[in-house]
């Protein structure tokens, strides 16, 4: 079965800035509240995607991108791996 659903963008890296925001998806408390609600619209997802992704710097985008990717990719954030490897070690 091939699943429609969008991957949240949390790259578990949960620390906001005195703007509000976290530092690794960029969403503030509200956003991340409603992307956990089940009746939370795609395209309300997509639309908050494009949001988060034009609050970021350079910097931050493109590590967000490439571990984001990789969390759609494996199912696993670039960072929350780097944790578990670090665990296991």
């Amino acid at each position: 079965m091939i699943s429609n659903r969008i991957v949240s963008p949390c790259v578990s890296i949960c620390k906001n800035d005195d703007s509000g925001y976290c530092y690794g998806c960029a969403r503030n408390i509200k956003e991340k509240k409603i992307w956990k609600d089940e009746g939370t619209s795609n395209g309300w997802k997509k639309i908050n995607l494009k949001e988060i992704t034009k609050r970021m710097n350079s910097i931050q985008l493109e590590t967000f991108k490439e571990s984001y990717n990789h969390k759609i990719n494996y199912g696993i954030s670039l960072e929350k791996k780097r944790k578990i490897k670090k665990n296991n070690s």
